[in-house]
């Protein structure tokens, strides 16, 4: 069966040509403009020897040139590897020389850690936005004949290679289907968000992370909605641009929502919100009910992985909205629990026990590049073992206990950060926290809370965050230590780089 990405760009641009599809600043471009760019790209990089199965890196930031090139190189049926924006030289040619890329775009902010991370792979580069003594495919592009069509691809071929973060080693390149990725676009656009041309969709998540790319950018194209770019997420900028763009759907993680209700603390300006989606990491129900009352819009809260391109489930209008939890398996998806201490085998979890979140389905990655053992070990019988603890209700609806790895182990009883973290985060003075454990002589583990300070809790102590959780937690959940920060290290999904916390510890 033949299908490609790249169809969804082509077909909006023919049904919805004069309409804007990506905005940043003063720059507008219609579908059928951005389609004809994409394909101008896509002749240029046709010359440099780009053809089907050919891996293209992709370092730039949110930036129309982002969806130019992402398009480009998938309408010759190549395969894009798109690059986390913030990694260093060396860990760039990493990505590079994995995933065998045959060369890099890169956007010219990026250059001073993309080139010489391009020359160590031994690969070319393309610049585009500027940049002195490299080969600029934007300006190649101008004089260049557009691509006639766009290469048929099987719905099995690669599409995507997305790095994981790497919490428990190098990173590993997931790679996604032209299935995966076309069919978690549709659900998302439709079933999930019920997305179409008359949406203002804001692009603030990173398009290079899975995110970004499937559900603002991906599935906004699809429905022919208009994607506003916002390079870098910052509270005030967001609702200047929310506001002056009519922006009726925000996707952002909960660093975004927690930065967009510091920024309302000033400026009393309050957009008109028809869809406002979570992902990335846990958000706590305090800042849930909080966005709610400043912004009068409820959160709907989903659930997926880079693995899972990345849509597995959400809060979706048509079974209605569980807050605290991340809602019902998508469209043509399965969510259950399973055993989490058996290994090599999938024992499905009576409702309500608590056990590791498995998924199967359209949008299940094809493996793990160049490594089938770590393949092996998450794929088992056609499910996906996330690693993440969770349960689920006689209703459908799937709530995300914890990571396994992160689960504190105190005196013998299990302590799960997120449930931690869910009580102080209800606490006025903390606008941010991170529940870790560290090791004890006595307990084996203790238990740890690195905060950060609301406004509200400049004169919030260890002493007296330790006396508040104590009465509203069981005596051996609540944290013996508190350590304040004024912020977290964060990964590309928005989640909180725990390991760095722990690393950080004395």
């Amino acid at each position: 069966m033949s299908l490609s990405l790249c169809s969804i760009l082509a077909e909006s641009a023919l049904r919805y040509p004069d309409a804007d599809a990506v905005v940043m600043g003063a720059e507008r471009t219609s579908y059928s403009r951005l389609w004809e760019q994409a394909r101008r790209y896509a002749a240029v990089l046709a010359e440099a020897g780009v053809g089907p199965g050919d891996k293209v890196g992709l370092l730039m930031p949110n930036v129309p040139d982002f969806p130019r090139a992402y398009y480009a190189a998938l309408s010759l049926g190549a395969v894009v590897v798109p690059v986390h924006a913030l990694l260093v030289s060396r860990e760039i040619t990493y990505v590079l020389q994995n995933a065998g890329c045959k060369l890099l775009i890169v956007g010219a902010p990026l250059l001073a850690e993309g080139a010489p991370a391009a020359a160590a792979a031994g690969i070319p580069l393309f610049a585009v936005m500027g940049g002195e003594g490299v080969d600029r495919l934007d300006e190649m592009a101008e004089d260049a004949t557009p691509l006639a069509a766009y290469v048929e691809r099987d719905a099995h071929d690669e599409a995507v290679i997305l790095y994981t973060s790497g919490t428990t080693g190098a990173p590993r390149g997931a790679i996604l289907t032209q299935l995966n990725m076309t069919m978690n676009a549709i659900t998302s656009a439709t079933t999930v968000m019920g997305m179409s041309s008359a949406d203002i969709v804001l692009g603030c998540l990173p398009l290079f992370h899975s995110f970004g790319q499937t559900c603002a950018m991906n599935a906004g194209f699809f429905a022919g909605s208009t994607l506003v770019l916002l390079p870098r997420f910052d509270g005030a900028a967001a609702i200047d641009l929310i506001v002056s763009e009519k922006v009726n759907v925000f996707m952002g993680v909960p660093t975004m929502y927690i930065g967009l209700l510091a920024a309302a603390r000033s400026d009393p300006r309050r957009p008109q919100l028809r869809v406002a989606a979570s992902g990335g990491a846990s958000l706590p129900v305090a800042v849930i009910d909080k966005f709610a009352e400043v912004f009068k819009a409820d959160i709907y809260e989903g659930y997926g992985l880079s693995e899972t391109s990345p849509v597995a489930t959400f809060n979706q209008p048509v079974f209605g909205r569980k807050p605290g939890t991340v809602g019902r398996a998508i469209w043509g998806v399965q969510a259950e629990i399973a055993a989490a201490e058996v290994e090599g085998r999938i024992d499905l979890m009576p409702v309500g026990e608590m056990g590791e979140v498995v998924i199967r389905g359209h949008c299940v990655f094809a493996g793990y590049l160049g490594n089938p053992e770590a393949t092996a070990a998450v794929m088992v019988g056609g499910w996906f073992r996330t690693g993440d603890l969770g349960t689920k209700d006689e209703d459908g609806f799937l709530s995300i206990v914890d990571r396994k790895k992160d689960m504190i182990l105190r005196g013998g009883y299990n302590v799960y950060p997120r449930e931690v973290e869910e009580v102080l985060a209800g606490h006025p003075g903390v606008a941010q926290v991170a529940v870790i454990g560290y090791p004890s002589e006595v307990h084996g583990e203790e238990i740890c809370a690195v905060v950060v300070r609301s406004p509200e809790g400049a004169d919030l102590d260890e002493a007296g965050l330790i006396a508040w959780s104590r009465e509203n937690l069981g005596r051996y959940k609540y944290p013996r230590r508190v350590e304040f920060v004024d912020s977290f290290p964060m990964g590309p999904s928005g989640k909180i780089l725990k390991r760095e916390l722990v690393a950080g510890l004395k």
